[in-house]
């Protein structure tokens, strides 16, 4: 499937007259195997490590207070934009490669949704496909209507007390709590002044973030007294693409970036009643 999708992609991308033929190729080529690559290590890695079992199904909704769900989102919009700027270097007009970089998104995570399907502790998951659809029609979506990312998905982490009582769940090392302390992460929907502005500005850079987070979670479904609560937060963003630089190698650099939610004063609530002010939040 990725082969196909791939090929597919490539072949109709070198129609148009302005493209790099052979540059589009090896782009082609190279996310091939770098999709393919990551699903084989992913299923040798991590996935032989637990029994295997027929494809089966898994209702996951609950689990989390939906954090691994935004976590889909934000990957499955960021490998859509990270497809697209491949597809943008390769001379393919940005409207087709913001196609082909949410039709990436969707083949890869559905690659991992399917590994996880065969998998006797998990299983397919009908809601981690909705978010993925959700992330992927995020960045499509705003690429057909306005032709620039306005809101972007953002992640940022902070280690907590958590991982420490569940290493095994949560991660023994910061690497792991990265991707499965869901009680460190956060995740923000994130807009600035240049997003909304008819004409530029010395501050389009600066912007509003509203994230969604976690806590108190030491198992994936709740348990009665286990004291989690959602986080609701509002706090000062910083796009770094919108910064002014010189030198497309500093564009790209700020461009992978600005995947990350910098630190910033914030305002929290709380769903247990409490609203927090913090000074500086990440």
């Amino acid at each position: 499937m990725l082969f196909v999708f791939g090929h597919a992609s490539a072949q109709t991308a070198a129609s148009d007259p302005g493209v790099h033929r052979g540059r589009l190729a090896a782009v082609s080529g190279a996310g091939v195997a770098v999709m393919a690559g990551s699903l084989i290590g992913l299923n040798e890695a991590w996935y032989a490590q637990y029994e295997r079992s027929r494809f089966h199904g898994f209702n996951d909704g609950a689990e989390w207070l939906q954090m691994d769900k935004a976590g889909h989102v934000f990957s499955s919009y960021w490998i859509g934009r990270w497809g697209q700027g491949l597809m943008r270097a390769s001379g393919v007009p940005q409207r087709q490669a913001a196609w082909v970089g949410a039709g990436t998104s969707l083949v890869f995570l559905t690659g991992v949704e399917v590994l996880d399907g065969f998998s006797a502790g998990w299983g397919f998951s009908g809601w981690d496909m909705l978010a993925n659809a959700a992330g992927a029609g995020l960045f499509l979506g705003q690429e057909l209507a306005w032709g620039q990312q306005r809101i972007k998905v953002k992640y940022s982490v902070w280690p907590g007390p958590y991982a420490a009582q569940r290493p095994d769940l949560l991660g023994t090392s910061f690497a792991e709590q990265v991707l499965k302390d869901y009680n460190a992460q956060t995740i923000w929907l994130t807009l600035s002044a240049g997003a909304v502005r008819g004409r530029a500005s010395a501050w389009d850079w600066l912007g509003l973030a509203l994230g969604h987070g976690g806590d108190g979670m030491l198992t994936a479904e709740a348990e009665p007294g286990d004291g989690r609560f959602r986080q609701v937060l509002l706090a000062v963003d910083v796009d770094l693409e919108r910064i002014p630089v010189r030198g497309k190698a500093w564009r790209t650099v700020l461009f992978m970036l600005n995947c990350i939610k910098l630190p910033s004063p914030a305002i929290e609530w709380r769903s247990d009643g409490r609203v927090m002010l913090h000074g500086l939040y990440f």
